[in-house]
């Protein structure tokens, strides 16, 4: 894993609290970059969506938690250090993008310590989400329309390589992501976007076992 000698998080600091990823509404509303801690992970769908109802009623046919999942953070683990990524995820689209899977430095590292999920609207993977094929950003600023996110700002992430989540049904659960601070060559794109693929197929793989209700 990529040891960013020159990145400026890199400075030790004391152990901060886990914080969730930037949230719109508060984010606006405080006038900071990170909100206070969610209390618990969402667990029931709004009734306008009924895309949202759907993936909640598989999901839950299928046994798939929606917590914090050992597996899961074991899955996510190793995308990114195959990668060579300080952060991964196994990300559900609930009422909120839930990390049931999360890799990230250890809580005194200096690099940001992110929560369990984040706004629907931030990030790459919504983008992930509505073209249903992987996403790989070797430059997040290389391309104007993905560089100005609040995640970018937030966490100082300057790549990101994400695949969706999809069932035999053809519902998008979610999404497996690596990023991280430092961009990666264009030349590395391929490997890392086939990396995230694979633990893409490995989470499915995983929920297809999982016993059916």
């Amino acid at each position: 894993m990529p040891q960013h000698p020159s990145d400026p998080h890199r400075t030790p600091q004391a152990i901060p609290p886990a914080q969730p990823l930037p949230r719109r509404d508060m984010r606006d509303a405080n006038h900071s970059p990170y909100p206070p801690p969610a209390t618990t992970l969402t667990s029931q769908p709004s009734p306008q969506k009924p895309e949202l109802a759907q993936r909640y009623a598989l999901l839950a046919r299928l046994g798939v938690p929606t917590a914090a999942n050992e597996d899961f953070d074991d899955l996510a683990r190793d995308m990114a250090t195959q990668a060579g990524f300080l952060y991964g995820f196994v990300n559900l689209f609930l009422e909120e993008q839930t990390f049931t899977g999360l890799h990230q430095p250890p809580a005194d590292s200096g690099y940001v310590i992110v929560g369990r999920t984040m706004n629907r609207d931030h990030g790459w993977c919504p983008e992930v989400m509505a073209r249903k094929k992987a996403l790989p950003l070797h430059d997040v600023h290389a391309s104007p329309r993905f560089s100005g996110n609040a995640v970018v700002d937030a966490v100082g992430i300057r790549s990101y390589f994400g695949a969706p989540l999809i069932h035999d049904s053809g519902t998008v659960l979610g999404t497996v992501c690596v990023i991280d601070p430092e961009k990666r060559p264009l030349s590395e794109a391929r490997r890392l976007r086939d990396i995230v693929i694979d633990a893409g197929s490995q989470v499915m793989a995983h929920i297809a076992r999982a016993p059916v209700r």
